[in-house]
């Protein structure tokens, strides 16, 4: 009986070793793919990294399972995908865009889901799929593509939308200039209960010091210091 329980032991720490070994590579492939994105416009250097550091700490403060944060950080690094289907003339125009070339842009949720969706691993009904279709829905029911509202936004795109937000206002753009990271909080906390999800405002507010630390030295600041909680 003891044999079987240590053959048991071993089996599943080989199951465990491989599903690691598979989520890491999932995850170097969604950063590769992020870092890609980000290429197309130098405005956005490093912001899915950004992004996805940020909605996993966020997940990790609001006490998802390890499991979810993990899905979040990778949604993170995709959440823009679809913006390999939207003209470099749009993305890198040198000003602000038309209302018609807004409307192209606003396609990117549903490109990117289309492109992920596929993928088993990332379907399902909150999956990296969906959060990416949804990360720009509003927490008032005015964002797109689908209006959702409240609760009926997947839990895991309320998070990206605060972690995109806040990382692509302290960025320049050709049509304003970039926050500081105090002014780009307040702007956070003044669109709670309008545009982002409460719950995830105040997660961000108690972990701004750390999350301020990490967006004004990241290369040196290391990703798990802001994740101090992650199993």
């Amino acid at each position: 009986m003891r044999d079987v329980i240590d053959l048991v032991g071993a089996k599943t720490e080989e199951i465990k070793n491989g599903y690691d070994i598979v989520h890491e590579t999932v995850h170097q492939f969604a950063e590769s793919l992020g870092n890609a994105i980000d290429a197309k416009d130098t405005c956005t250097s490093s912001h899915s990294d950004e992004v996805a550091v940020i909605s996993k700490a966020l997940g990790v403060q609001i006490r998802l399972n390890p499991d979810e944060c993990r899905a979040l950080h990778i949604a993170g690094h995709l959440h823009d995908i679809g913006k390999i289907g939207i003209p470099d003339s749009i993305l890198k125009k040198k000003g602000k865009l038309t209302d018609e070339e807004y409307e192209v842009v606003k396609k990117h949720p549903v490109i990117g889901a289309g492109i992920v969706g596929p993928v088993s691993v990332f379907s399902g009904e909150n999956g990296i799929a969906k959060m990416i279709l949804h990360h720009h829905e509003r927490f008032d029911g005015k964002g797109y593509p689908a209006g959702l509202k409240g609760h009926d936004i997947p839990f895991g795109a309320r998070i990206i939308a605060v972690a995109d937000t806040l990382s692509a206002i302290m960025q320049d753009r050709p049509y304003r200039q970039a926050m500081s990271f105090n002014h780009a909080l307040e702007e956070i906390e003044r669109c709670s209960e309008t545009q982002f999800d409460p719950v995830v405002v105040n997660a961000l507010i108690e972990i701004a010091d750390d999350v301020q630390k990490y967006l004004s030295d990241m290369k040196s600041y290391n990703e798990e210091d802001l994740i101090i909680k992650d199993a």
